[in-house]
């Protein structure tokens, strides 16, 4: 429904405050999510616009058995990862041998983040990490911290896209609207969401447990419940920098 401008609309202040205080949660409650709202939010990230309405992305929905044999699998992954990095060679040759730790996910999720991108990086990952109490040279404390991406951070639901290869990047694109769909609709519905890439570094685990087309690329995860009352769930590091929108020539 349009309305006329400057017309009293609570449909776009509702919009503004759920845009403005959405957060992604890193702690969760185990309770599980009721199947009608789990449904609800599903059936509203459905009914994201696409590219010619193609719907270029498949979603995997993991949960009590199947939730928790992903996680062994992404967390046996990590913890063999993470020994050969900082063990001895003979780790990080039975690493290359036996591939068990390496990622195998259809996207690379380790890389080095452009120069431009670095500064907003690091401001949000010391804020996260002081919030936590975790030192910067506290490897074991950051290791793990990022242990619980794969954990899920306790949350009963998960989420998994996938992309269709021959949109190319317009399938990222339109997946990225869809999460951010489901984003917003789990926030208006009570519940706290996470959106991870790091998700994608293993796809082995996950596309164990369902029938994924070959032309379906992992891109990433959601994980999906209630937010448990942790500080953490609080963070905010803001929006909008400066040089986000660009200005024309003759501003």
């Amino acid at each position: 429904m349009s309305v006329s401008p400057g017309t009293n609309n609570s449909a776009a202040d509702n919009f503004s405050e759920l845009a403005r205080t959405r957060r992604s949660t890193r702690e969760f409650l185990p309770d599980p999510i009721p199947e009608e709202l789990l449904s609800s939010v599903i059936s509203d990230t459905l009914w994201a616009p696409s590219w010619s309405n193609t719907q270029p992305y498949r979603i995997a929905v993991a949960r009590d058995d199947l939730r928790n044999r992903i996680e062994a699998g992404l967390c046996e992954r990590f913890d063999i990862a993470v020994k050969a990095q900082h063990g001895s060679i003979f780790r990080k040759l039975m690493l290359l041998v036996t591939r068990r730790g390496l990622p195998d996910g259809d996207f690379t999720t380790n890389f080095k983040y452009p120069k431009d991108l670095q500064l907003s990086r690091r401001a949000t990952g010391h804020g996260l990490y002081a919030l936590l109490g975790i030192d910067r040279k506290d490897h074991a404390a950051r290791n793990r911290q990022m242990r619980r991406n794969f954990e899920f951070f306790g949350a009963p639901v998960v989420l998994f896209f996938f992309v269709h290869e021959g949109l190319r990047e317009f399938s990222v694109l339109d997946a990225g609207i869809a999460v951010q769909t489901l984003l917003l609709s789990a926030h208006a519905h009570g519940l706290g969401s996470c959106a991870q890439g790091a998700l994608a570094t293993w796809a082995g685990p996950v596309r164990k447990e369902f029938d994924v087309p070959e032309q379906y690329k992992l891109i990433c995860g959601v994980s999906l419940g209630f937010a448990a009352p942790k500080p953490v769930n609080q963070f905010n590091p803001g929006r909008g920098g400066p040089g986000t929108i660009l200005l024309d020539r003759n501003s």
